[in-house]
């Protein structure tokens, strides 16, 4: 049972966490790995990796185990990846594609789905990327499960235990399934009510001392407040898939809190959702949580939707610093429908400096129609933001290509590396004396690739394991 303690004992196989479960194998009739093919600190600040491990492990029938990139074996009982029933990857980012290959190899299973045999796992794969787009992965994933998973994966154990053949034929009828073999047209899973859906009550905590150790969001609660986004921006894949919004009850989100807390003795929380300043109850949100004595953290919010009062809860709840996605100028925004009024964009700036906050910002390249002439008005447009402040130093700027994603309106726009370079290089120099980060624009170009790709950008990752391949 997930609420008994006995199930949840502070190991240390390899890392220093409670909260995690521990069964007898004996006692179980099925071996479930979750696998995340990126490091801990990733894995770990991932709600919906977080969200499955939990809800498998309330069935006493199944005991759910973590594998993390690097490792091949599982954290909980150190136990080798090709003697599980299942494992699952959660593919969250497509650059992990290489590392998911990697782990299969290293966990000497065979990397062809043609080529394994019934003493092998059935390889499963979910997530973001696999929902948005399975092709590149089809000749090396058994099924994908397209959607939200959680609202699936029980049906899909209760099915296998009921016949663990590897014949994947039973499975079509699950919606939410897609398998390669049978190249079958189904249905995404989606959580229609996320006040009846499963929330983690039991966050594990890891309380390692180096920041490997630690979670993105440093052993917070993550609190998923909202799913899905009405915005329709016409670069965001979440945006389009995971339609419509989904909202859980504020009060409901506080109970959760304060039961995250009495299990875990966290006291911060992290709202998580597509659109977290889009809920329609978020003054009463943070509110009640401050007045509980939580401290607030958000990892992006939407401008048109912050209010000074908001702020300064924020700001007395212990948040340091902003997240905000301006994506670029006025003109251009409208490309990519994303209606931010400049009036907005500057308030909620003041705003946030007479609070004395850090500001990180949000800027895309390679928006369709812009010019070199645009680069240069977004530069002095993000140096009078700097401006703003009474330390320059403390507004970062991020500055990132445009990645057509399917099922994305700019799915069919392309990937120009050379002007992406040009423009990238124009505004590191102009920006040379403010802080700012510009993604790479060759990283851009393998995650288009990967994104948008077919079956045979798969061979291509296979052969990138034999060869140095500097990615």
């Amino acid at each position: 049972s997930i609420n008994n303690n006995d199930n949840r004992k502070k190991d240390d196989l390899m890392l220093c966490e409670k909260n995690i479960f521990k069964k007898d194998y004996k006692q179980v009739d099925l071996r479930f790995a979750l696998a995340y093919p990126n490091v801990y600190r990733t894995a770990m600040s991932s709600l919906g990796y977080t969200i499955l491990y939990n809800c498998i492990n309330e069935r006493e029938d199944t005991w759910c185990e973590r594998i993390i990139f690097p490792s091949t074996n599982s954290i909980e009982s150190n136990t080798p990846s090709k003697y599980f029933d299942i494992l699952s990857f959660s593919l969250q980012f497509e650059e992990d594609y290489f590392n998911l290959l990697k782990m299969l190899k290293d966990a000497q299973i065979p990397l062809k789905r043609s080529e394994r045999g019934d003493e092998d796992p059935l390889i499963i794969a979910g997530g973001p990327c696999a929902t948005a787009n399975p092709m590149p992965l089809s000749d090396y994933i058994d099924m994908f499960i397209i959607g939200e998973g959680e609202n699936v994966i029980n049906e899909l154990i209760d099915i296998y235990m009921s016949n663990p053949d590897k014949g994947l034929e039973k499975f079509l009828k699950v919606d939410g399934v897609y398998i390669p073999e049978f190249d079958n047209e189904t249905k995404i899973a989606i959580i229609e009510d996320l006040n009846e859906t499963y929330h983690v009550t039991y966050p594990i905590v890891s309380e390692g001392d180096v920041a490997d150790d630690m979670s993105v969001f440093n052993n917070s609660i993550m609190l998923n407040v909202s799913r899905g986004c009405t915005r329709g921006c016409r670069f965001c894949m979440a945006g389009y898939l995971y339609r419509p919004m989904r909202q859980c009850d504020h009060r409901k989100l506080i109970d959760i809190a304060l039961e995250n807390r009495k299990n875990s003795g966290l006291n911060k929380v992290t709202l998580i959702g597509a659109a977290v300043s889009d809920y329609s109850n978020l003054d009463d949100l943070i509110d009640g949580l401050e007045s509980e004595g939580f401290q607030i953290s958000t990892p992006s919010l939407r401008i048109e939707s912050i209010t000074r009062n908001t702020l300064e809860t924020l700001k007395k709840s212990g948040l340091k610093t902003i997240t905000l996605a301006p994506e670029s100028t006025s003109n251009l925004r409208k490309v990519i429908n994303k209606h931010i009024l400049e009036e907005q964009i500057f308030t909620v700036i003041k705003n946030a400096v007479d609070l004395d906050f850090n500001i990180k910002l949000y800027f895309l390249i390679g928006i369709p129609g812009e010019s070199m002439e645009d680069i240069h008005d977004l530069c002095e447009y993000m140096k009078k933001i700097a401006e703003m402040h009474y330390n320059p130093k403390k507004v970062k700027f991020s500055v990132n290509p445009v990645i057509p994603k399917p099922h994305t309106p700019l799915q069919w726009e392309g990937y120009d590396f050379k002007d992406v370079k040009k423009k990238i290089r124009y505004i590191q120099k102009e920006m040379k004396n403010y802080s700012i980060k510009c993604e790479s624009p060759k990283k851009g170009l393998i995650q288009y690739t990967l994104s948008c790709g077919n079956r045979q950008v798969g061979a291509i990752i296979e052969k990138s394991l034999t060869k140095n391949v500097n990615r």
